[in-house]
């Protein structure tokens, strides 16, 4: 599988490249160009098709021609000790949760994914990668789980003063891990600019294998395509007619991953978000992505540190308005809304949930009448354990689940007792530390 730029489809890069470079030198952000048609594949797989199969295949499909198919099953392998759960709430209605990894979110999905083909690329062509990112806390989490025992791959991690958490000491850098948490003072958004500082010097950043471990990236993305047709696999004996998937807007990624499933003929009718600023309906009920309206050559380049899916979404629909509008459908949704959707999940079908899955609810609840026909069934995007959602379990519902014990740990908060990073300029500093081995 080939890959081009948002800004300049001349470029052709191979996903090893994509994934390295993280963005094109034009400040675009990498697509897929020639995404393989596995309408095959699609019909071979069923129920009993595990997650990690579904994920080797795929992975083939778009590296094959750089590594072999043992290779792109290992990486898979490697990735997923987990897999999610999905559940049929009636006829027409379908639950998948996406917490079933390290912290109980979606996340662990992509980061684990991402992982994994890094190390294992990097075992084989040589070379480390170093991820450097802005976490609330939960990314680092995760890292720390997914990189525990890799020998080519590290991250540096930058939280708000007094938000470490779910890290074990042995974990840093300093004691022999692969995580070098620092604290730094301000907003996020001061943060985040200090860290984009860094990426705006591109020999630096490859100089040091630098990259990030967002939907920027093109391979953390990638590896949220596969719950599409593993979630069409496990249901498909069960549905007679057309099919939907409803999910909270996010940064957009899943949605991005779920149009590229349908792109290699994952049999969906349309995709269902609630609307945001970035991407609601005009006067006419047709879907706007608000970015539209400022033509690419006037933009500055994507931010790594920001995910930048609006503009994949761009891409991929172009100036094909009908498209657009026979695929997606943003549809408004109050607290109200979803608060009480909450409550119908718990009290018809004894699914607690958190605020994201709720909103995914009412916004397929909406849509209900238009594109559920007496044969249509709706996948339900459920991205985070309810528990970690406690407030709003008890404030929606009178009451929350209890989280379980693998999830505790990544809530710990730690206290680092280092010297909190300056600037851009300390960070250069620390990652040249890290990538000297101290």
């Amino acid at each position: 599988m080939n890959f081009t730029s948002t800004r300049n489809e001349n470029l052709s890069v191979k996903f090893s490249q994509a994934v390295r470079d993280c963005i094109p030198e034009d400040g675009g952000v990498f697509i897929p160009t020639d995404i393989e048609d596995l309408r095959r594949w699609i019909y071979y797989i069923d129920k009993k098709t595990s997650f990690t199969s579904i994920a080797g295949s795929l992975t083939s499909a778009f590296i094959g021609d750089e590594f072999s198919p043992i290779i792109c099953n290992k990486i898979a392998m490697d990735a997923f000790p987990f897999e999610p759960v999905i559940k049929q709430l009636d006829d027409h209605l379908f639950l998948m949760e996406l917490y079933n990894g390290y912290t109980g979110y979606h996340r662990d999905y992509g980061v684990s994914y991402l992982c994994s083909y890094l190390e294992t690329t990097s075992k084989l062509n040589g070379g480390n990668a170093l991820f450097l990112d802005f976490t609330h806390g939960g990314l680092g989490a995760v890292l720390a789980n997914t990189l525990r025992g890799k020998k080519h791959v590290k991250a540096v991690l930058v939280y708000q003063k007094g938000t470490v958490r779910g890290l074990d000491e042995n974990d840093f850098v300093w004691n022999g891990g692969n995580i070098y948490p620092v604290e730094m003072e301000g907003s996020e958004e001061q943060i985040k600019a200090e860290i984009s500082k860094v990426f705006c010097d591109r020999t630096y950043v490859h100089e040091n294998a630098l990259t990030v471990a967002n939907t920027t990236n093109v391979c953390r993305l990638l590896g949220q395509i596969f719950f599409y047709p593993y979630s069409f696999a496990k249901i498909k004996d069960r549905i007679y007619g057309d099919l939907y998937y409803s999910m909270d807007a996010g940064n957009y990624g899943t949605l991005t991953a779920g149009l590229m499933s349908w792109k290699f003929a994952l049999p969906a009718n349309g995709f269902i978000v609630p609307s945001t600023n970035a991407l609601s309906r005009d006067g006419m009920g047709n879907p706007v992505i608000l970015d539209s309206f400022v033509d690419l050559e006037k933009r500055g380049a994507v931010n790594p540190i920001h995910p930048a899916n609006l503009e994949r979404l761009e891409h991929f629909f172009g100036n094909n308005g009908v498209m657009l509008k026979n695929f997606v459908y943003p549809v408004e949704v109050t607290d109200a809304m979803t608060e009480s959707a909450a409550k119908e999940l718990y009290i018809k079908y004894g699914v607690y949930c958190d605020e994201m899955a709720a909103r995914a609810y009412a916004a397929a609840k909406e849509n209900k009448e238009e594109i559920l026909d007496d044969d249509g069934a709706a996948v339900l995007y459920s991205y985070s354990h309810p528990a970690i959602h406690s407030d709003f379990c008890r404030h929606a519902i009178g009451e929350s689940p209890e989280i379980p014990e693998i999830l505790k740990y990544s809530l710990i908060p730690n206290e680092l007792k280092r010297p909190f990073a300056n600037g851009a300029e300390d960070l250069r500093k620390i990652v040249d530390q890290v990538n000297k081995g101290l």
